[in-house]
């Protein structure tokens, strides 16, 4: 309950009645874009000053190889479940954007650890960077493997529209290009380059960008959260008509993911604040990075099905009641 009362949250549930009313109240494109770079580079940093702080260790090490090790079997996990239910491409789809991660939750949530007073490692902000980019490599990978019985057909084709002077389309999505749109996604880049800033400046940089990283960051989170909430209430009525199965899996899956990453925090004797991050991580689904990679990777796959899902369904069950769960459970098994 005392995290409803928290005022970015509060912005947020006023975003999604305000959404939901049809008002007219809007987020200029450009602000918030600025808002989310903001947050992007104020967690860097802040993330930096940590690490420079503390020193690299062997629990670092850890956390990054349990970031990785869930990124690679919450998207398998997902799609093994999900092509039961609908077709290959939209099977890849949802599960990779359910096995990348949110920025703006992961954010939300050390903004609630800060409130708490628990304390957390610097380098989960690396650990959320790590965590982006497998699971849209792995859809790619699933959705070459769904296109090759139609690559035979197609190569027929090809002969017979060489004869008619034109060339047949190439459905195979190049894992080269997916890779370099990936590693140098502008948002990424300013996450990780604001780490190694903090970390090369350590406390003179920290208290210089305290006004900055510091003083700002809640209200810059409070806005941002505002628009995630309008973004949030219109993108409700493409969930009509889903079927309760995928419904039940935005529901589910998270709290699956975060279980898995519980078992592997309590395995690698992880501390509590970087335990609950990472269950967050799990759970949280992406709404940015991964659709818009994926229209151009897999445009066979319904782009309604997995951004109406995460944004729709997933997004706001994290940011209201999910954050303070994970942090709760965690505590609870692991402090």
């Amino acid at each position: 309950m005392q995290n409803l009362l928290d005022p970015a949250i509060l912005f947020f549930i006023f975003g999604v009645l305000a959404g939901t009313a049809k008002s007219n109240l809007e987020i200029p494109p450009a602000i918030s874009r600025f808002l989310s770079l903001y947050l992007l580079m104020a967690l860097g940093l802040k993330g930096g000053f940590a690490l420079s702080h503390s020193g690299l260790s062997s629990q670092i090490g850890l956390s990054l190889g349990a970031a990785l090790i869930l990124a690679v079997v919450v998207p398998l996990l997902g799609y093994w479940v999900l092509r039961k239910f609908v077709s290959g491409f939209d099977a890849a789809a949802v599960a990779a954007t359910y096995g990348s991660v949110s920025a703006v939750t992961f954010l939300t949530a050390t903004q609630y650890l800060e409130n708490q007073d628990i304390a957390f490692g610097g380098h989960m902000a690396a650990a959320m960077a790590l965590m982006e980019s497998p699971a849209i490599i792995m859809a790619v990978v699933f959705a070459n493997g769904l296109r090759k019985p139609a690559a035979v057909s197609l190569a027929v084709a090809g002969n017979s529209a060489a004869v008619l002077g034109s060339a047949p389309a190439n459905p195979q999505a190049s894992i080269g290009k997916i890779l370099h749109e990936s590693f140098t996604d502008g948002a990424q880049l300013l996450l990780l380059g604001a780490m190694v800033v903090g970390l090369i400046s350590g406390e003179a940089g920290k208290a210089a960008m305290q006004p900055f990283s510091g003083d700002l960051f809640k209200g810059m989170l409070s806005f941002f959260l505002l628009d995630m909430g309008l973004m949030a209430a219109r993108n409700l009525p493409q969930l009509k008509d889903k079927s309760a199965v995928l419904l039940a899996y935005a529901v589910g899956a998270p709290v699956v993911h975060a279980g898995l990453a519980l078992g592997l925090a309590c395995t690698l004797g992880l501390p509590a604040g970087d335990s609950a991050l990472l269950m967050v991580l799990a759970a949280s689904a992406s709404y940015i990075a991964v659709p818009a990679v994926l229209r151009y990777a897999l445009p066979e796959a319904n782009p309604s099905l997995y951004f109406g899902l995460s944004l729709g369904v997933t997004f706001p069950l994290n940011i209201l009641a999910g954050i303070p769960l994970y942090t709760a459970i965690a505590q609870t098994v692991l402090a």
